[in-house]
């Protein structure tokens, strides 16, 4: 079963790149952290299912994560006492199988793709990874939650199937969940008009629920369109994190204007699909920039029921190079809402 990406009609004769900002004020740079619903909160892992490691950074190896992630369940890391970095010579896929997978990296494990490889899949309807159901776009399970970790350098680029993206993770099916972990150059295709996710690809959650992001931070991430985040009909609630650095770099945006390839728009987010809502919720996205539209947000409802909320939020200096609706952002969609934000 093949995902249909939902086309999107733009109006390109909107404003150009936006000005630089004046320097933001310190309330501004520190934020307003908001209340976290309890179920976008961290798992509890004190009785891990299995374990990464003996107790060694030698141990703790990509085999070792590759399979931890295949058998499922709670799984956390004996790697010593300090930070250790995990290069990972395969992309740890979790198979349908399991009903959740909840990796913990207790703020000590980096896994990296080697700007080579994606870290981290997860996919309902790739039959190499077991076919559980009649409704692949519509399960829910298996529920993945990645918590306390970082993922540096992972790279999708090439990674066609279900229409590529996701540096870092690539998602599809049952829940997403990430929690207090960061997100560090992480890339995937440079263009395309709809294929994104530097660091998170994100397609068909189980009824329609979000994906849930709570105190991580996404820094210099790079793809053809949402260098950070990017989601075909797929709704996000986003708290207290942070986006900097991010670039779409596409060129053609989408539909892709003839003679181009496509792309460059969302630097930090990319939000496209019919009925669905992203939340920024005490959340920083500040110097990220997009080649065309949306240097921060980039969100298109195509039937235009979709909502784009933001809360005790900063959006600042995210230049759009091509077009935008606000500064930083290009929206179409039923509602745009602002609250006690700052966007500028």
């Amino acid at each position: 079963m093949r995902l249909q990406p939902a086309l999107t009609t733009l109006c390109l004769g909107l404003a150009g790149a936006l000005a630089a900002a004046p320097a933001a004020s310190a309330a501004e740079r520190s934020g307003a952290a908001v209340k976290v619903p309890r179920d976008a909160r961290a798992v509890g892992t004190a009785h891990p299912d299995r374990w990464v490691g003996s107790g060694t950074p030698r141990s703790c190896t990509s085999r070792a994560v590759v399979r931890a992630v295949a058998k499922g369940g709670i799984i956390r890391f004996r790697c010593g006492p300090k930070p250790v970095r995990i290069e990972m010579r395969r992309t740890a896929k979790v198979v349908n199988t399991s009903r959740r997978v909840v990796i913990d990296g207790r703020g000590l494990v980096t896994l990296s793709g080697g700007r080579k490889r994606r870290i981290l899949y997860q996919n309902t309807c790739d039959q190499r990874q077991t076919w559980t159901t009649s409704h692949c776009d519509d399960q829910a399970t298996p529920r993945l939650v990645v918590q306390n970790l970082t993922f540096a350098d992972g790279n999708a680029t090439g990674e066609t199937y279900d229409g590529g993206g996701g540096g870092a993770i690539f998602a599809r099916g049952g829940r997403l969940k990430i929690v207090g972990s960061k997100f560090v150059r992480n890339r995937c295709d440079p263009t395309g008009p709809d294929l994104g996710g530097g660091a998170v690809r994100a397609l068909s959650q189980h009824a329609d629920q979000p994906v849930t992001v709570v105190r991580s931070t996404f820094t210099r991430g790079v793809c053809s369109n949402g260098a950070a985040l990017s989601s075909i009909g797929v709704s996000w609630s986003i708290f207290n994190s942070s986006f900097t650095g991010n670039r779409a770099i596409g060129v053609g945006a989408n539909p892709a204007r003839p003679g181009t390839p496509g792309g460059g728009s969302g630097g930090a987010v990319y939000a496209d699909g019919n009925d669905f809502r992203v939340l920024l919720a005490g959340t920083r996205v500040v110097r990220n920039r997009a080649r065309e539209g949306g240097g921060a947000v980039f969100f298109v409802s195509n039937d235009r029921s979709g909502v784009l909320e933001l809360r005790s939020s900063t959006l600042r200096a995210n230049p759009s190079a091509g077009f935008e609706t606000d500064p930083g952002i290009f929206f179409l969609g039923r509602e745009q809402i602002v609250v006690a934000s700052v966007v500028r």
